[in-house]
């Protein structure tokens, strides 16, 4: 199926479970071609990019872009003006420069926290016991927004376990979910519906839109 047909397709399944879902279009590796073709569906909330240097490569202010990768301390100023939302907030010292450089241009810049829900050592993100914890500390800032959770899931082929970690990362997000405090964004191309199902309202896919990745 085409990008079009796959983006209309899969929008359908989401607003089945959820009328409220953003859909980000996970866009590493694809060209503007691909990534405007997602777009001028009407269905794609925002670009999501993984490196800075390829969201600067691909930037144009006619789309709206977010970050969904590892951000570096030091390259927080590259992208401080480009982005609608930061997914990847997991430390304290990655808030504070984010804040410094929001307030350089009057900017409030809203984030995700990261949540490494599997406990695997090889990912970023805190663990859901200290999710409070570093949103405290983070409130503190005058140009950040915290406004939910990010979830990075462990690869598990037991959908059972799998939905279960999904059960768990949506109660701590329910625990201190607010007007502000409002995105659970979990879930990618191969358990999105299962996400969705388990209260996600913001999914990042990528191979399910634009098919298997040419470049890795």
């Amino acid at each position: 199926m085409s990008i079009e047909d796959n983006i209309f397709s899969i929008y359908d399944k989401l607003v089945a479970i959820n009328p409220k879902i953003e859909l980000v279009a996970a866009t590493k590796t694809r060209s503007i071609a691909e990534i405007k073709l997602a777009i001028d569906t009407g269905k794609v909330a925002s670009c999501g990019e993984n490196k800075v240097q390829e969201l600067l490569s691909k930037y144009n202010d006619n789309f709206t872009w977010d970050f969904i990768g590892q951000l570096q301390t030091n390259k927080v100023k590259y992208i401080i003006d480009k982005v609608r939302l930061i997914h990847s907030v997991d430390r304290f010292s990655l808030a504070k420069e984010i804040d410094k450089q929001a307030n350089k241009i009057n900017k409030v810049q809203d984030i995700l926290i990261q949540v490494n829900s599997g406990k695997e050592e090889s990912k970023g993100g805190v663990y859901l016991e200290d999710v409070d914890q570093l949103v405290d500390e983070i409130n503190i800032f005058d140009n950040i927004k915290v406004r939910g959770i990010m979830a990075v899931m462990p690869k598990l082929d037991d959908e059972k376990e799998l939905g279960q970690i999904f059960d768990q990362v949506y109660a701590k997000f329910d625990k201190l979910k607010t007007n502000q405090f409002c995105y659970l964004s979990m879930g990618m191309s191969n358990d999105y519906l299962l996400a969705v199902k388990a209260g996600a309202n913001m999914v990042r896919l990528g191979r399910a839109i634009f098919g298997e990745r040419d470049v890795f």
